[in-house]
């Protein structure tokens, strides 16, 4: 986090911080009370790089702090995967450039276990999908409806559910938590029905 772990940012997110420190943790370099600021969140990003065998960029223009990140995990010795995007979209410049500098193109989950070598071991259970919304919260229930098969923005996902769009962020974090829904790419989301795997490291 780029504040003190008892300082959520942006607000909006503490749900989403509740979520993660029940089944994860939350990870801070800074003092309790510390508020959050610029300065902070390159640091955060070398840490997040640093922890991690990898980097997935999915969008990225050329001077986001995504940028920053993946410069940390080359460093690091890290690999960096990249989504290619439009060529005519903003957003993917940076992903783009990356590709052409030789970071690796992804197309789906199986090229990164590749290249991490990184093996299925099993299918488990299914987390809920079509028709099990009964246990989550009404917000989440009433977002989820407007989620199918298709991929949907989020800026239609706001219209069509009449919620401010940061309720809708943090609500669509929510449920990508608790197995519901994913992102498929360009903050388009899908409601999941497939069945997850646990993976772990090839011969």
């Amino acid at each position: 986090m780029g504040s003190g772990i008892d300082v959520v940012h942006p607000a909006d997110h503490r749900a989403l911080a509740q979520k993660i420190s029940e089944t994860g943790v939350l990870l801070s370099e800074y003092p309790l009370g510390t508020k959050p600021d610029a300065r902070n969140f390159p640091r955060r990003n070398q840490i997040l790089s640093g922890l991690s065998l990898g980097v997935l960029v999915i969008e990225a223009p050329l001077d986001s702090g995504v940028m920053h990140t993946v410069w940390f995990a080359l460093d690091q010795g890290r690999d960096v995967f990249c989504i290619p995007g439009s060529i005519f979209s903003p957003s993917s410049l940076g992903s783009n450039r990356l590709i052409q500098d030789g970071a690796k193109l992804i197309t789906d989950a199986a090229d990164v276990l590749e290249e991490l070598n990184i093996a299925r071991l099993e299918q488990q259970p299914s987390f809920p999908g079509f028709g099990q919304i009964e246990e989550i919260e009404a917000e989440e229930a009433g977002l989820l409806q407007h989620i199918g098969v298709e991929p949907i923005h989020i800026d239609e996902l706001r219209r069509q559910a009449g919620m401010p769009v940061a309720n809708v962020s943090s609500t669509l974090s929510l449920l990508e938590i608790n197995g519901l829904v994913k992102q498929v790419g360009a903050m388009h989301y899908v409601r999941v029905r497939e069945t997850a795997a646990s993976y772990q490291p090839a011969n």
